[in-house]
């Protein structure tokens, strides 16, 4: 594997978007690309969204589609397809990642596996500080973890740990609970075949379980990075959830159904 292809969702937050961008202008694999997917901010933000692309010292690219409601797995699509890299990763603009992220996943990368990485969820409060001081937690220790713990700051510090699991990466190759597109990587040839996102899942809610069930039916299996790859995520309000049952049905139906591989309405619309 030579380039990867950093897709990043953002959405109305440059503040917490210059932070993910400043964890990923700090890793020590440079050989990657940013795709900064915008999911409709104002224009002001916009504005300054797109200003980052220019400090970047990583190649920077930026997609954006006018806000009609949550349409991530849109975006992304848009995103994946502007992208040069053979593997993609998934994240989202208010993720923070610590400096042997990429290369982490890099070496977790495997031929008919895609990687579910897991994440730390910082608390509102502390959210707020670290926006408002803009600090840099991809510069931090792990003692400096351990003490946010103890102080409630983060959910968890076992997150943050790295274990040499081996085998036990792979022994659940079907399960698609708890991977989600804040932190996952996988083959671009994989996401073409299952024609990545669905686009009829409109609204906040599953668009990233219904990649990873059709991946799985698709024969891709599951490689487990947690312990691995993990990322800081900033506490932020719920999104409106007012079509989360209309996809969660469409989600079920669909994990019954074994020959369901490829989206309906997916990224081979934006393909050349």
């Amino acid at each position: 594997m030579s380039l990867i292809s950093v897709i990043v969702t953002t959405y109305n937050w440059p503040s917490a978007l210059r932070l993910c961008l400043l964890s990923l202008f700090a890793q020590q694999d440079s050989n990657f690309e940013i795709i900064i997917a915008d999911d409709g901010s104002s224009p002001a933000n916009l504005e300054i969204n797109q200003s980052y692309c220019s400090d970047s010292p990583i190649s920077t690219r930026y997609v954006y589609h006018e806000d009609l409601g949550f349409r991530a797995g849109t975006i992304r699509n848009k995103g994946v397809a502007m992208s040069k890299g053979e593997y993609l990763l998934f994240i989202d603009g208010d993720c923070v990642l610590l400096p042997d992220f990429i290369a982490r996943h890099r070496q977790l990368a495997a031929t008919g596996h895609f990687v579910a990485g897991n994440r730390v969820l910082l608390s509102r409060p502390f959210t707020g500080s670290v926006i408002e001081q803009q600090v840099l937690l991809h510069e931090k220790s792990i003692y400096y973890f351990i003490l946010l713990r103890l102080q409630n700051k983060i959910n968890r510090i076992s997150g943050l740990l790295h274990l040499p699991l081996g085998f036990l990466r792979v022994i659940q190759p079907k399960k698609w609970q708890k991977a989600m597109t804040c932190n996952l990587g996988l083959w671009k040839n994989d996401f073409i075949r299952v024609n990545g996102f669905d686009e009829l899942f409109e609204g906040w809610g599953f668009e990233d379980s219904d990649l990873v069930i059709r991946l799985i039916h698709a024969g891709i299996k599951r490689k487990e990075g947690r312990f691995a790859v993990p990322v800081l995520h900033l506490w932020h309000s719920q999104n409106d959830k007012s079509r989360q049952e209309l996809n969660y049905q469409r989600l079920m139906q669909r994990l019954g159904q074994q020959d369901f591989i490829s989206a309906k309405k997916g990224v081979s619309q934006y393909l050349q």
